[in-house]
């Protein structure tokens, strides 16, 4: 693969497919910089004083890491006066943040999990940002929440990135997923992957088994088939992964294949589910799909569901295009 770096690959989106608007361009451009400023915070670790809890916490009644407080306000300084945005939404934020009167305003809306898998930077696991964007309704010069409540099928651009032994950045626009890797010398994400593609079958599955006893019939039924293996209805052993940090197990299946799982449980019955709607699952299902996976809450696809709030949970099941079409299948048989 020729040197293509993430500003070529854009530009090109832009003048030969005519895919995206000069605007999207740049706004991308704009939060690959942030990603690339929240790694150098991330690989400092110890030695920059960044470990650790910042004794406070966020809107979902989480307590922040010092690292979460960093990686959200990188993201809201950097984003704030490009002159692309309407406005911004963050998962450790209660409300919309808007830009500021003094900054030119843009049409798009930008959303965003600063810092994914936040529990694992203390033990130097991989962890990640995740961002979707929309546009801002038509005629909306001062966005609201409920302006930001549009189903995943209006996203018109959503990425992570992994901060690993490498950093990447892995980026839809509505026409396939291409994966950059951060060239530390040069300070630039140079394409390493493109067209990727997420195998329709597997033998691996990722779900935190501590919440077995919590999970409702069809997950019990379907996880039980794949732990009972070849001795099992399957026929075939499979193998569990998981890493507690959604950016890393879903670029696991990204890159050869597996199901990622957080249902719905009976552990706390008034949730639908542990993780946000806007700020992960969304992203993550456009870039899914895009690949040739599936995404869907149990029930149906994911990117159809009308959103109700900015921090609204749900259950997510995607991946391997096969196994979650099984394991939705499970949840619409008679119980």
């Amino acid at each position: 693969m020729s040197h293509i770096s993430l500003t070529r690959y854009l530009i090109d989106e832009q003048y030969q497919a005519r895919r995206i608007q000069p605007d999207l361009r740049l706004l991308i451009e704009v939060v690959a910089r942030a990603c690339k400023a929240i790694s150098v915070a991330i690989g400092k670790g110890a030695l920059g004083n960044v470990l650790g809890s910042a004794d406070a916490e966020n809107v979902q009644g989480e307590v922040q890491k010092k690292l979460d407080v960093i990686a959200n306000e990188i993201l809201l300084e950097a984003n704030e006066w490009g002159g692309h945005l309407a406005a911004l939404a963050s998962e450790e934020l209660e409300h919309p943040s808007p830009i500021p009167n003094r900054y030119p305003k843009g049409e798009y809306l930008l959303l965003f999990d600063p810092l994914d898998g936040s529990s694992n930077i203390d033990v130097n696991v991989s962890v990640g940002t995740i961002f979707s964007v929309l546009r801002c309704p038509e005629g909306v010069t001062d966005p609201d929440e409920s302006d930001f409540l549009q189903p995943g099928t209006r996203q018109v651009a959503a990425g992570y990135a992994v901060y690993g032994p490498s950093t990447l950045l892995v980026l839809t626009v509505g026409d396939g997923v291409a994966v950059f890797t951060l060239d530390r010398e040069q300070g630039s994400f140079v394409l390493t992957a493109d067209r990727v593609q997420i195998p329709a079958d597997t033998r691996e599955f990722a779900i935190n088994m501590s919440n077995q006893r919590w999970w409702q019939p069809p997950v019990q039924r379907y996880v039980s088939e794949l732990v009972a293996g070849r001795d099992g209805p399957r026929g075939v052993d499979f193998n569990m992964r998981w890493v507690a940090s959604m950016v890393a197990d879903v670029h696991r299946i990204l890159s050869r294949g597996g199901i990622f799982m957080y249902p719905r449980d009976n552990k706390d019955p008034a949730k639908a589910g542990r993780l946000r709607l806007m700020y992960e699952a969304n992203p993550m299902a456009m870039i899914v799909e895009q690949a040739g996976g599936a995404a869907t809450d149990g029930h149906q696809r994911l990117l159809d569901v009308q959103p109700t709030g900015l921090h609204q949970r749900i259950a997510v099941f995607l991946g391997s295009r096969n196994e979650v079409e099984r394991v939705t299948a499970y949840h619409h048989e008679p119980g």
